[in-house]
């Protein structure tokens, strides 16, 4: 799946929640974003998972305007399914996105920045419009079918 970005401001910040699996320690903290759907604010929850998401999300307060990157996944339990919005990064609204090292984790053609824009794969510049004087003037043709 694509991954997503969205930008708005914190409302929410839910307590940090922590426990142990059979993988280890875990850690994740859920947090509502506020953002500008139309003409209508729309909240959303997202999940910061991972010790070190939950620790970049704590850089933030609520009220501050950021930008959060985010995978969307599902999973059923007991014949319902739950959607979960995951963050992989966070940072300030407006700030340029991205790290070198989560560009990499992301693959190549998510590559943002200035590395994105390189003179390969820059347009051509555009060819002025042709005028009058540059349309060759018709021979005279016994035929005047087009092909």
């Amino acid at each position: 799946m694509a991954n997503l970005e969205i930008e708005g401001k914190i409302s929410l910040k839910l307590p940090v929640q922590s426990g142990q699996s059979a993988r280890g320690l875990w850690e994740r903290q859920d947090f509502v974003l506020e953002y500008q759907d139309g003409n209508f604010p729309t909240s959303v929850c997202f999940t910061a998972w991972g010790s070190d998401k939950v620790k970049d999300l704590g850089q933030f307060q609520v009220g501050d305007a950021v930008k959060v990157a985010f995978n969307v996944r599902g999973r059923e339990y007991n014949g319902k399914w739950y959607n979960d919005l995951r963050v992989w990064r966070i940072t300030p609204a407006g700030s340029a996105a991205g790290t070198a090292a989560d560009n990499a984790a992301r693959g190549p053609e998510h590559v943002e920045g200035p590395a994105a824009y390189s003179a390969a794969s820059a347009p051509a510049p555009a060819a002025p419009m042709p005028g009058l004087d540059d349309i060759p003037a018709a021979e005279p043709d016994d035929d005047d079918l087009p092909f």
